[in-house]
This record gives structure tokens, C-alpha cells and sequence, in this order.
């Protein structure tokens, strides 16, 4: 936590599991094997994020190249980051959850549908109207702010000619 930049933070994601000791890549670690390494759509269990109070965890997945992460239940504070950053947090039912884990096709996610595809199943999740909206149109908090740039200037216009002497 270093850092304040959102860049260069992926090779650290899942690190005491990715990698073996000495640095080289585990084999085994689902990420580094040649069908995952460019997944967009992370499969997890229970809680996910637990841990991951700061930005920094939405920052890695980002970097890593995720978009999307699937559990049954996340972390508050991961959660609420991974809307803050433009990943999409998707919450279903641990039956679910494991039959994506045991699928070896191509899943999509449709937010406008909020619907996980399968070749063969849509299930369905919930999302509130206006994180998605946000997310739809790629606006993070300051993105959100300066959709009113010309009422926020037109503020400080009037207010410094109200107050002259702040």
C-alpha cells in the first residue's frame, strides 16, 4: 500500500497463492494457467474481499485485467469499492457459484440484462439501478461530479462574487 496509483498493482494480486517461493509462478494457481490468464470474470467463494478494506484490491483485479467477480457473498467495504472502481461484484446463491466453478465454457455477463449466460443456463442478479447506470457509462465518483461542471462553476462564480473576501 505503497502506492497511489491504480496501475502496476495486478502482479501482486493473489500473490502468496500465484506464485511460489522465490517468485516463480505456481502452475497450479487457476490464473496462471494458459486458458485463464486473460479471464476477464473472477469465480469465488464466500465473503470474498474480506481483508480488502482499501481501494488497493479493486486496483489489483483491475490491473490483472478482471471485470467481474461472481461469489456467493463479499466483503462490505470490497464491495462497495469494487462499484467505486468499475468492476461489477455479482452475488448468487452458492449452488450457483458452484456450478459455474465446475464450468468449462465461456460465461457472459450482460449488466443491462443483469443476467450470467451459459451455454446452457441465465441466472439472474440483482444490482441497484443507479451502480449500474454508473457502471454502464463508466463514471466513478469524480466522473459522477463533473456531470456538473457548469453548475459547480456557475457556484463558485456566484459565491466568490457573494464572498469576495474568502
Amino acid at each position: 500500500l505503497r502506492t497511489i496509483e491504480r496501475t502496476g498493482l495486478g502482479k501482486h494480486a493473489f500473490s502468496n497463492i500465484r506464485y511460489n517461493e522465490g517468485g516463480s509462478e505456481n502452475e497450479d494457481f487457476v490464473l496462471n494457467k494458459p486458458a485463464y490468464r486473460s479471464a476477464e470474470i473472477l469465480i469465488a467463494g464466500d465473503n470474498f474481499g474480506c481483508g480488502s478494506s482499501r481501494e488497493h484490491a479493486p486496483w489489483a483485479l483491475m490491473d490483472l485485467g478482471l471485470r467481474c467477480v461472481i461469489a456467493p457473498s463479499f466483503a462490505d467495504i470490497f464491495y462497495n469499492n469494487c462499484f467505486k472502481n468499475g468492476i461489477l461484484p455479482i452475488i448468487l446463491s452458492s449452488e450457483i457459484v458452484d456450478t459455474l466453478f465446475a464450468y468449462q465454457g465461456e460465461i457472459v455477463i450482460n449488466l443491462e440484462e443483469q443476467s450470467v449466460k451459459t451455454e446452457d443456463n441465465i441466472y439472474n442478479f440483482e444490482v441497484d439501478a443507479e451502480r449500474k447506470r454508473r457502471l454502464i457509462n463508466g463514471l466513478d465518483e469524480i466522473g459522477l461530479t463533473l456531470q456538473y461542471e457548469d453548475q459547480i462553476r456557475s457556484f463558485e462564480v456566484e459565491h466568490f462574487n457573494k464572498y469576495p473576501w474568502l
